[in-house]
This record gives structure tokens, C-alpha cells and sequence, in this order.
């Protein structure tokens, strides 16, 4: 079969690529859709992020969803034609953090398309994927296989809102609105948030952040001053959802953090340097959140029963055999907000 593969920095390739069939427990799903993530994006252009590095070719993807076109010996509740959203997270279930109920800290995470472990964990940018059967998770009739694509990324904010905890009747902001922050609002609104704010350097992504929900949408590059209002009183949101990974971003929203606000930490951007004095006068509570668990389930629970709509997200999509154009596509935030690869 055929994949779509990083060799190095700018060298993504169409490879053929091994389709193992389903051994025992096992599923092997024909892939119809998938998301390209920042994590892709970062692949892509830089060969990977932070300390994690390609050393050998990998296959890309991790937001995916298919058909079952085979299954394995002794795998019940699915059979072929069975329409699935691909979980691609599979814990080791043994570990320490496994056992305290801690999945998404596993010791031995196997993630798809991921460059953490050497040899790399293949990712589902492929016509077919053969995967354990509990990672193939049945969708509802009603659902697209490009909206079941989503599932992973609304994991990720369903998560987060958990961390963060209950959001009814608060002040939300949402700083970065790329996909994962456009995704913290929809989470708010059902959770429900009585005002979400929303900030970006870019106009695109803030007119779809309207449509998702939100209060108030600004761009902070053109409009510095926009989160004044909300300094008052020692600042006025309960809670932060930081999707940017930008310091600058973190550093200004303390201002408008009321005492005690709770502040989850979405993004990633390497070190950053932030003002002690303000956290610990303030009492604010900086929270991390990384990946999901059982939010897989919920995210397609809630997108099945019409409860989440991320179609407004999917701007863009394209054949797999178009990958390189659909990556610059998706690197263009002025052009897109979330591109999908069809297989």
C-alpha cells in the first residue's frame, strides 16, 4: 500500500509501505480521512520538536478514521464495514501509571506517527492501518469519517477541560486560536462558560472562532489593548486555556486572570520565563494537560449526538497523493484551519 512519509525536513514522500494483516485481537482499517496536526507540521518542516528528532523514515498522522476491512481472531463488536474512528494512543496497561488509571502517562505509550521512541511508531497517513481492535472505536451513523478524523484533537481540549475543571457559569479566555484553541471554545460553550474571549495574531482564525462560540474575538497584534476591560478588579476570567505555546501570550493573560484562576497550559513552545511574583500574589494555579484518555470516546459520544459541530474547522481537503501541497496548505493560517487528507 501507500503512505505518506517524513524522510527528513521538507522530504515528504508517497512510499510504498508494508499492510500487515490482522493477527489475533487485531483490526485492520481502511483509512478514509486524516487530519494533519501541528505535531505533523513540525515533521514536516523541522524534522521534528523540542529534542525529539526523525532518525529513520516514518509515516505521518494520527487523526484518522476508516472502515474495518479485516479483522483478527477473537475481536468482537466489529466486522467488516464497521465505520471507526482509529484512537491513536495505545497504552501498555501494565505500568505503573497504566494501573493508577494514568493512560495518557504511560511508561510505554506506543502513539501513532509519533518520533518519541526509536523505532518510531509508524503513523496512519496510509490506505490501511492494522491496529489493536480496542483502538478502532465504532462511530454513529449520522457522523462523517471526516468529522470521526476529529475525534483526537477534540480529546485533547475535552481533556483539557477536565483539568481545568468546572467551567459553568465562568470567564474563559482562550489564547491561540488554532485548531486545539478553537476546539478549547466549543468544549467551554458546552461546558457552560457564561463569556469566552478569544485572542490570535491572525484575523482568519478569529472569524471561525466566531462561529464556534465565541464572546469576543481579538487580534491582539493590531489590537494590544483589547484584554483591558478585563483587568479590572485584579483581572476578571476565571479560566485560561493557553493554545498558543507563545510567551508572550502566557505572560499577558496573568494581567487579566482574576485571583485564584486556574490557567491550563494547551501549547507547547519550549522555555519560557514567566513573572513568580504575579502566579504567587495572585494564587493563580498553572496547570498542565497532555493528550487524553477516555476523552476519545466522549469526543465521538459527543459529536455523534450532535451535541459538538467541528465542521466549521475543516476548511480544506485533499488527496493523499497531493500531501506536500496540502501541508503548505495547512501551514498557511491566512488559507486554513484544519486540511484533511482523503485516502
Amino acid at each position: 500500500m501507500r503512505a505518506v512519509v517524513i524522510h527528513a525536513p521538507k522530504d515528504l514522500r508517497i512510499d510504498s509501505f508494508p499492510d500487515p494483516a490482522p493477527g489475533a485481537g487485531e483490526v485492520r482499517v481502511k483509512i478514509e480521512a486524516g487530519g494533519i496536526c501541528g505535531s505533523d507540521l513540525h515533521y514536516y518542516h523541522h524534522g521534528g520538536f523540542g529534542t525529539v528528532r526523525i532518525k529513520q523514515p516514518m509515516a505521518l498522522g494520527h487523526e484518522i478514521a476508516g472502515v474495518v476491512a479485516a479483522v483478527g481472531a477473537g475481536v468482537s463488536g466489529l466486522s467488516e464495514g464497521t465505520r471507526v474512528a482509529v484512537n491513536p494512543s495505545l497504552p501498555c496497561g501494565q505500568c505503573a501509571y497504566c494501573r493508577e488509571g494514568l493512560r495518557n502517562q504511560c511508561l510505554d505509550m506506543r502513539f501513532m506517527g509519533s518520533a518519541m521512541r526509536d523505532p518510531h511508531i509508524q503513523g496512519g497517513f496510509r490506505e490501511y492501518v492494522t491496529v489493536d481492535a480496542a483502538q478502532a472505536v465504532p462511530i454513529a451513523p449520522s457522523l462523517s469519517l471526516s468529522e470521526a478524523a476529529m475525534a483526537e484533537p477534540l480529546s485533547v481540549c475535552l481533556h483539557a477541560a477536565h483539568q481545568a475543571g468546572s467551567l459553568l457559569g465562568k470567564r474563559v479566555l482562550v489564547t491561540g486560536c488554532g485548531p486545539i484553541g478553537a476546539l478549547s471554545i466549543l468544549v467551554a460553550r458546552y461546558g457552560g462558560a457564561a463569556e469566552i474571549v478569544t485572542t490570535d495574531v491572525a484575523d482568519a482564525p478569529l472569524a471561525v472562532a466566531g462561529r464556534l462560540g465565541a464572546s469576543h474575538a481579538f487580534n491582539v497584534g493590531t489590537e494590544p489593548s483589547a484584554l483591558d476591560p478585563w483587568r479590572a478588579g485584579k483581572g476578571q476570567f476565571d479560566v485560561l486555556f493557553e493554545a498558543s505555546g507563545n510567551q508572550s501570550a502566557l505572560r499577558s493573560a496573568l494581567d487579566v486572570m482574576r485571583p485564584g484562576g486556574v490557567i491550563v497550559q494547551l501549547g507547547l513552545g519550549g522555555e519560557m520565563t514567566l513573572p513568580l511574583n504575579t502566579l504567587v500574589t495572585k494564587e493563580l494555579q498553572l496547570r498542565g494537560t497532555f493528550r487524553f484518555d477516555r476523552e476519545f470516546e466522549l469526543a465521538l459520544r459527543l459529536m455523534g449526538e450532535g451535541l459538538l459541530d467541528v465542521k466549521p474547522l475543516i476548511s480544506a481537503t485533499l488527496p493523499f497523493q497531493e500531501a506536500i501541497a496540502a501541508f503548505e496548505l495547512a501551514s498557511d493560517r491566512s488559507r486554513s484551519m484544519k486540511v484533511h487528507l482523503t485516502f
